[in-house]
């Protein structure tokens, strides 16, 4: 009996093994089908995970020191471009300013002196040139007196030779002779002084002119102060850059800033787009404006479209803190990734008003494109 029942059990198995068979065979030949299009469109896309959101992000920083008088934002808080984020103490540069004014209001007196000395040098110019002009005019009357004593003592000496007039009378012509010399050499001496007080009135003059432009480069000097100045009390205001998102706000009211130091940072809300770190090996064939399909873990139900941009001219090692030094001796190869800029193409912007930087993103990169 138990030989019947092994004997039907055997034909059994023999009949179930052909279909067995053809099961395996359909698997194998799924599984070669799905190895080779697996394989074919590896050839013609690279994809990635190591990929996140980019935004443009600004630091905010004081431009001035001093301490915080008011602050008007919050963490995460969205503003627009020329809001007030942050108020210092502004008594310090209220006072520089003033200082800087007055300065300005003394540099334009030197101004005013210096021209009112060169308007009195000018007028000293004159008087001496009239001065001058008269000593010519006695001069040449001198000239002629002296001629006419000469010719006047001349006629009294063959006078007196000839007894003709007294011996008195002759040196009555003499001594107007000597005085006529005289008078002529006082005024020609007189002249002398006269020009050499016009050039030192002259060179006075100049050295006023010169002391005007000095006093004017100072008023440049004073005035550009006084620009300054304003400058630095308006930077007791720190504005938004550009419109975006604040993030934590580590200062408080009260709290001392220095001048340059960065408070805190500004994620631009205008543009964003994906940095995808691919390993040196996937770039070999890819080339900007290839199509890329783009897939956000924030938002796994829709896939977005986006474009190659462009390609680091480094790879992220190297920008590290520590980049690698392959000349240390101690080297070990490391299959680096090379940053790559992809664009949002056809997204919808209040999408990308919710994607936030540093978000994980998957891209796939169509070669074929």
């Amino acid at each position: 009996m138990s030989t019947e029942i092994n004997t039907t059990e055997l034909e059994v198995k023999k009949k179930k093994n052909p279909l067995s068979y053809v099961i395996i065979a359909i698997v194998l030949v799924a599984a070669i089908s799905y190895g080779v299009h697996i394989y074919r469109y590896g050839q013609v896309h690279e994809e990635t995970d190591d990929a996140q959101i980019a935004a443009d992000v600004s630091p905010v920083i004081s431009k001035v020191s001093g301490y915080i008088a008011e602050v008007k934002v919050n963490d995460n808080q969205f503003v627009n471009k020329g809001d007030t984020l942050i108020v210092l103490d502004n008594r310090d540069q209220q006072i520089q300013l003033a200082q800087a004014e007055a300065a300005l209001e003394t540099a334009k007196s030197n101004v005013n002196s210096a021209q009112a000395g060169a308007s009195a040098a000018s007028q000293n110019i004159n008087t001496s040139k009239a001065a001058i002009a008269t000593a010519n005019a006695q001069i040449e009357a001198a000239k002629v007196n002296v001629w006419r004593t000469t010719q006047d003592l001349a006629r009294y000496e063959n006078l007196v030779k000839d007894h003709s007039i007294t011996q008195q009378q002759y040196e009555q012509a003499l001594a107007a002779k000597e005085t006529a010399d005289k008078q002529l050499q006082i005024l020609v001496e007189q002249k002398n002084q006269a020009t050499q007080q016009t050039g030192s009135v002259s060179s006075q003059s100049n050295a006023t002119s010169q002391q005007i432009g000095i006093a004017n480069s100072m008023v440049k000097q004073r005035e550009v102060d006084v620009e300054i100045a304003k400058l630095n009390l308006s930077y007791t205001v720190i504005l938004a850059p550009e419109s975006g998102f604040v993030s934590k706000i580590p200062v408080n009211k009260g709290q001392f800033l220095q001048a340059g130091s960065q408070l805190f940072s500004l994620v631009m809300s205008n543009n964003k787009w994906v940095v995808a770190n691919f390993k040196e090996t996937q770039i070999t064939k890819m080339v900007e404006g290839q199509k890329v399909e783009i897939e956000i873990d924030a938002y796994p139900d829709q896939k977005f479209e986006g474009i190659v941009s462009s390609f680091s001219p480094a790879t992220g090692s190297t920008f590290s803190l520590l980049p690698p030094d392959n000349a240390s001796g101690n080297f070990v190869k490391v299959v680096q990734r090379l940053p790559v800029k992809i664009s949002f193409e056809h997204i919808d912007p209040k999408v990308t008003e919710k994607l936030r930087v540093g978000m994980n993103v998957k891209v796939n990169v169509s070669l074929k494109s």
